[in-house]
């Protein structure tokens, strides 16, 4: 899967100067913020360095329980069963979507794809880097009815594919395709935290999972974008754990151990009742009230924060090309933590919590490291296998 989204960069950010130009065009100015952009696309890079560590949950569990539970095998060379993976990948996605907004753990994983208060290309790109320690759960009926890893796999990069376009305002609704599948105005709804479009339209591919178990809704009022408890940083590290941290303190702070537990797999924002004294009542949201979080920037800002991206996504798309060619994942864990030391200085930086200089000081520093770590292992390897001196 790494080759496959390593070829597909391109590509994205190629639909990504088309959207903005269509957007310019129709004088849609605020398609895009550069802090914003560059905070989704970071995340997407941690995202897709993490998920090499963490390939054993999604790939390894999912053909260890194949290999000794599938009750038969689904045939390779028939079109058919290779589409019918999609569909029923495509079901399972839907559930654990679903569990993304209704219960508190998974949602604290899903959050980071809600984050942005921009729904453009970018935002698509923006996932979570923790999807995967519970997010394998949901696909093992693919592999106990029999589906191959490697039909799997497709049916995966297919729905996560897929999914790209459908995150943009530049395209209006589409008539009877909207009745079906997910398109741009079905997972705007998705995205926005307007009061009637809230916790709707799950689907990755369908909307007959939606239509189906009642949780679909049409596009009719405009949709307001980002989380209702919103993330106010730049920081791609607190992005990926701030829910999580909610999450210990109220459990930590919770009186009965039952409800220590039960913060955990509630629905996101419920809370225990206090042992004594008044009930806790949830704040009202109020859409009309949201405030954008756009820190000001100065020119050598935004030409640092867009140079420090684009040598973190050449950097990782180099990395995730060769990553599985590398038998050992220690090989690349210097450079994953060289390019997430940089995409946290650089969110560091833009929002003004720390002075460029020490930035660049300290990204040469780790980069330095990273690159004499990695060539002290090579040259160990190479002199274990008889290649070196």
């Amino acid at each position: 899967m790494g080759k496959a989204i390593a070829i597909a960069t391109p590509v994205f950010f190629l639909l990504i100067a088309v959207e903005m130009f269509v957007a310019r065009v129709r004088g849609m100015r605020d398609a895009y913020r550069l802090n914003d952009a560059v905070n989704s696309l970071s995340l997407g890079v941690m995202s897709q360095l993490v998920n090499l560590f963490l390939r054993v949950l999604t790939i390894g569990i999912y053909a260890w329980v194949f290999e000794r539970v599938a009750l038969g095998v689904w045939p390779r060379d028939q079109w058919w069963a290779w589409l019918l993976a999609i569909v029923f990948y495509d079901f399972c996605y839907y559930w654990n979507h679903r569990l993304g907004h209704e219960s508190a753990v998974f949602w604290a994983s899903h959050v980071v794809h809600h984050q942005s208060q921009r729904y453009n290309l970018s935002t698509a790109l923006r996932q979570t880097s923790s999807g995967a320690l519970l997010g394998w759960l949901f696909y093992l009926p693919m592999a106990v009815a029999g589906v191959p890893v490697e039909m799997f796999a497709v049916a995966a990069i297919v729905d996560l594919l897929y999914q790209y376009w459908i995150h943009t305002e530049v395209v209006g609704k589409l008539g009877w395709f909207d009745r079906w599948f997910a398109s741009p105005s079905n997972h705007r709804v998705h995205h926005a935290v307007n009061d009637r479009y809230i916790d709707r339209n799950y689907g990755g591919i369908f909307m007959a999972w939606d239509r189906l178990f009642g949780t679909f809704v049409e596009e009719s009022e405009k949709c307001v974008y980002g989380t209702r408890t919103p993330l106010n940083s730049w920081d791609p590290l607190w992005a990926n754990l701030e829910v999580y941290a909610d999450l210990a303190r109220k459990s930590w702070r919770s009186e009965r151990w039952r409800d220590k537990l039960l913060v955990w797999f509630m629905p996101p924002g419920w809370q225990p009742a206090p042992a004594t004294g008044a009930p806790w009542h949830k704040p009202s949201f109020d859409v009309s009230n949201v405030r954008t979080y756009d820190p000001p920037m100065s020119r050598g800002i935004r030409v640092f924060a867009m140079s420090q991206l684009t040598v973190a996504i050449l950097a990782a798309i180099a990395l995730l090309w060769h990553a599985g060619d590398l038998f050992d994942p220690l090989l690349y864990l210097p450079g994953t933590v060289a390019i997430l030391t940089v995409l946290w200085l650089t969110g560091a930086v833009m929002q003004g919590r720390i002075r460029l200089a020490r930035a660049l000081l300290i990204e040469a520093v780790v980069v330095g490291i990273a690159v004499s770590a990695t060539r002290h292992m090579l040259q160990s390897i190479a002199a274990t296998v008889g290649f070196g001196p």
